[in-house]
């Protein structure tokens, strides 16, 4: 199929819900994708932090292709092995007591709000509900994540909104215990604020939120759905932080490239959510999880010690190029935001990127870099030259 049948396929008969760059893409490998027509692209984007092994992995392939064969789905009202062994994998590498799976970001968070709310009805009845999220975060697309969402530009359309939610600005403590009103009963972060710019917390100031909720017994949720599965350089985003939080969501590279995500919940909470009080359908299907279970194996200490390794490479590297539309880096690992500089827009420099083989993301006002953690230097070294020679 050419670009131009496939593009006209999808205006036809796709709902017209996203706004797409006129790339249409055909095949990967690594971190390089190629068009119908055989033009390259290097890719800083991998799926929005999805493709976390790339294009091609030949072990992630031949696992989905075996439990396939095997077994491809069954429900959860029966007991699976590969789901099972990833679930003992989380949890042992992080801390965490139990996991729930799910099938995208936004029913993630969903869930997570599900387990907050039940767990201060159970210990204290109506009436502590509130959850406090921060200014400019971003936590889904269904009704309740959108007016989780500290942003008041996506509270529009889908009236009447799931209620239950205040805002405060990131890294103010006053303004969080401000809102100590008697019927709080959780806080969610995003360690790094991904679509609202790549913004990192402070790490003293997720510490002392910690200690709130502690002494409020609020649970401390992380919406780890993009800074998770070794996004920043260690599995998940709170270990940098020194937190072991009352829950935990993820999604986005989990699977390397399959539907799933999840959420993982401590000791405190493995009991809150029981028969009948939450589900899904196709959560912790067996073949992702089998996909899952490779990217696991994948993501050693070693492995993620490389991923910052090459985070940092990537940012020194685009402020060397001291380039005029482009101002000062930050992030953590492989999540990567890159100030837009007056003059210019995130969008018309995105577009020049695209058009000129290097795909690239926005977020907030400026780029946002989110690719494969097994991109090689060469690949780096290919992308880097593009933004310099369309950006210079």
């Amino acid at each position: 199929m050419t670009s131009a049948v496939m593009k006209d396929l999808t205006h036809q008969y796709i709902m017209g819900t996203y706004g797409r760059f006129p790339v249409a893409l055909d095949h990967g490998k690594g971190a390089t994708l190629w068009d119908p027509e055989g033009r390259e692209y290097i890719d800083f984007t991998s799926g929005i932090g999805v493709n976390a092994l790339g294009y091609g992995s030949q072990p992630w392939a031949d696992a989905i292709a075996k439990q396939a064969q095997k077994l491809g789905h069954v429900s959860n009202l029966f007991y699976t092995e590969s789901p099972a062994k990833l679930a003992e994998i989380l949890c042992k590498r992080t801390g965490e007591s139990c996991v729930f799976f799910a099938n995208g970001g936004g029913e993630a968070n969903e869930g997570m709000i599900k387990l907050a709310r039940k767990y201060s009805f159970d210990k204290y009845g109506h009436g502590r509900s509130t959850i406090i999220t921060l200014k400019n975060s971003f936590h889904g697309r269904t009704i309740t994540t959108l007016k989780a969402t500290g942003q008041d530009l996506f509270h529009n359309f889908f009236f009447p909104f799931t209620e239950g939610f205040r805002y405060v600005e990131a890294n103010d403590l006053d303004a969080l215990k401000a809102q100590d009103q008697g019927d709080v009963c959780a806080v969610m972060v995003e360690l790094v604020q991904g679509e609202g710019g790549v913004l990192p917390l402070d790490k003293d100031y997720v510490k002392a939120v910690e200690a709130l909720c502690a002494e409020k017994d609020w649970l401390l949720l992380a919406d780890e759905v993009q800074t998770g599965v070794g996004r920043t350089g260690t599995l998940f985003a709170f270990q940098q932080y020194g937190l072991l939080p009352d829950a935990v969501s993820f999604a986005k590279g989990i699977a390397g490239g399959l539907p799933m995500s999840g959420i993982m919940a401590n000791e405190k909470c493995r009991n809150v959510l029981g028969p009948g009080t939450h589900a899904t359908t196709f959560g912790g299907n067996p073949v992702c999880a089998a996909a899952g279970l490779v990217v696991q194996d994948i993501l050693s200490d070693a492995f993620l010690r490389e991923v910052t390794a090459k985070g940092q490479y990537l940012r020194d590297s685009i402020e060397g190029l001291a380039l005029p539309c482009l101002g000062k880096t930050r992030g953590l690992g492989l999540m990567i935001g890159i100030d837009v500089r007056e003059g210019w827009t995130n969008k018309e420099i995105a577009g020049k990127l695209i058009e000129n083989g290097l795909l690239v993301l926005t977020a907030g006002s400026g780029l946002r870099l989110l690719p494969p953690l097994i991109i090689t230097k060469e690949e780096m070294d290919k992308g880097l030259a593009v933004m310099k020679s369309t950006l210079a």
